[in-house]
């Protein structure tokens, strides 16, 4: 009888073993590796906000790929967006003015539409004008640097919305290239700083910001622009480089 009990016991914890649910998955690691944000095909992962797309029919996005470049047209003026949100990155950014010379910018920590003059996504804007690439624009949101009132104007008149000091000029006035030529704009964004090299000069460096993650977004602000390389890398700490 103790043979059969025991027996039965065994059969018992056995089954119950293989029936027991299965230890729960493991999160997935935090994404390492560089990710292209434009594939070089179509503009998957991103939309356009263009007010004037809104009223009129016959407007056309200005925001298209050309030969295997991602190009912004520059008019009419608005913005492609990531469709993600992202934080603590890289972004290395591959561009030139394909013809005259102009405006165009990079926003970083995007998130409401149209929160400055109808247009403009809350943000901080790094800057690509031409001769300024670097500057940061605060765009409803908020950042600072070492030597505020020299970079950005007297105290009084600073702001992040529309009639306010909103421009903090970049270190340097010679980083980059002829037009026509290349350019490379380095990123990083870790917590509240945000960080700017172009070329390899360190062009910008602030802290403090008001956002720490938000939508990546690309502006056709009057200029016919051609990227080639948007690629962003996770990242956790700001590059020790000048």
């Amino acid at each position: 009888m103790k043979k059969l009990l025991l027996a039965a016991l065994v059969a018992l914890v056995a089954s119950t073993a293989l029936a027991a649910p299965a230890a729960p998955a493991t999160k997935p690691a935090a994404r390492t590796q560089p990710k292209d944000l434009f594939n070089g095909k179509d503009l998957k992962g991103w939309h356009v906000d263009v007010p004037k797309m809104d009223k009129d029919p016959k407007a056309k996005s200005p925001f298209i790929v050309r030969e295997g470049m991602l190009v912004s047209l520059g008019k009419p003026g608005g913005h492609l967006i990531t469709d993600a949100v992202y934080q603590n990155y890289r972004l290395e950014v591959e561009y030139r003015f394909a013809a005259k010379p102009g405006n165009c910018g990079v926003l970083v920590h995007a998130s409401t539409p149209r929160a400055l003059y109808r247009m403009f996504p809350k943000s901080v804007e790094v800057q690509m004008h031409h001769r300024n690439a670097g500057d940061f624009w605060c765009i409803v949101e908020d950042i600072t640097v070492p030597d505020m009132e020299a970079r950005r104007g007297p105290k009084a008149k600073w702001g992040i919305k529309e009639g306010k000091a909103r421009r903090i000029r970049n270190l340097t006035d010679d980083s980059e290239k002829p037009a026509g030529k290349w350019n490379r704009m380095v990123i990083e964004c870790v917590g509240k700083s945000v960080k700017v090299w172009v070329n390899k000069d360190l062009v910008n460096h602030g802290s403090d910001c008001t956002a720490s993650k938000g939508q990546i977004a690309l502006q056709a602000e009057g200029s016919e622009v051609e990227f080639r390389k948007l690629r962003l890398t996770p990242i956790t700490k700001l590059s020790g480089r000048k």
